[in-house]
């Protein structure tokens, strides 16, 4: 079986990490409000090669004819502390992409092959090391077992296409404090208690937890500070996978 130190440290390569998921992951975080991460061991991947981490790291699309640019993401305190834990070069491949659902990610699907297309292109010169993952806003109104099913598929399918059956994969809470003007203000907890199940049915999965995070004026989106606090979250679920494998 694969274990979560397999594909690291081989010929010296990066450890890349892949971004995926919709608008809070892609990160709507407003720049300026944090200090920005310099750290010289952390990269994006950009036109397929490998320039230093800055925000935004996962440049996005304005959503339902509203202007939510591209900020502050989880990804960059994620990956700032995935660097000194494992002592390494780390790359964040970033294809998250806003508003989208589920179905949208299933196999076969554009941006799921664009996806899978862009760890080929990081592969060359990197080890794939996990993936982090936050989505489900866009499912509110999803039937709650179809929605379980097809998470275990993709994730299923994406590991396979990856070549690594059990590489980690940290998924995020939705925030415990959408506002009421969003459907998903009152679903949020069936789409967390589905992400936690599937801790105990997948192997090398964990949730990380929003609980006291805050939100931007939206309602929708965490703010700069949170996601900054929502990174290291993210990092102590990796660091429970690692050390649980070993």
């Amino acid at each position: 079986m694969a274990s979560i130190n397999d594909g690291l440290n081989k010929d010296n390569k990066i450890v890349s990490v892949l971004m995926i998921g919709q608008s809070n992951m892609a990160g709507r975080g407003n720049l300026g409000e944090v200090p920005e991460i310099k750290n010289p061991r952390c990269f994006m991947l950009r036109m397929g090669r490998w320039q230093a981490m800055r925000d935004p790291i996962n440049t996005d699309r304005p959503i339902s004819g509203i202007r939510y640019p591209s900020g502050v993401s989880l990804a960059g305190s994620f990956m700032d502390g995935l660097a000194e834990f494992l002592d390494r070069e780390v790359g964040v491949i970033p294809c998250a992409d806003g508003g989208t659902a589920l179905s949208q990610w299933m196999p076969g699907e554009i941006i799921y092959d664009h996806a899978v297309m862009m760890c080929g292109l990081a592969k060359r010169t990197s080890d794939i090391g996990a993936i982090i993952w936050h989505q489900g806003e866009s499912d509110s109104e999803t039937d709650p077992i179809e929605y379980k099913k097809n998470l275990k598929i993709f994730f299923t399918e994406l590991r396979a296409a990856l070549g690594d059956p059990e590489l980690p994969i940290i998924a995020g809470e939705l925030a415990h404090t959408i506002t009421p003007n969003w459907y998903c203000s009152r679903t949020w907890p069936t789409i967390n208690r589905i992400l936690h199940e599937l801790e105990d049915e997948l192997p090398a999965f964990a949730v990380a937890p929003a609980d006291g995070l805050e939100l931007k004026e939206d309602g929708i989106h965490f703010n700069s500070v949170s996601l900054r606090e929502f990174g290291k979250r993210y990092l102590e679920k990796y660091i429970y996978l690692y050390n649980k494998a070993h």
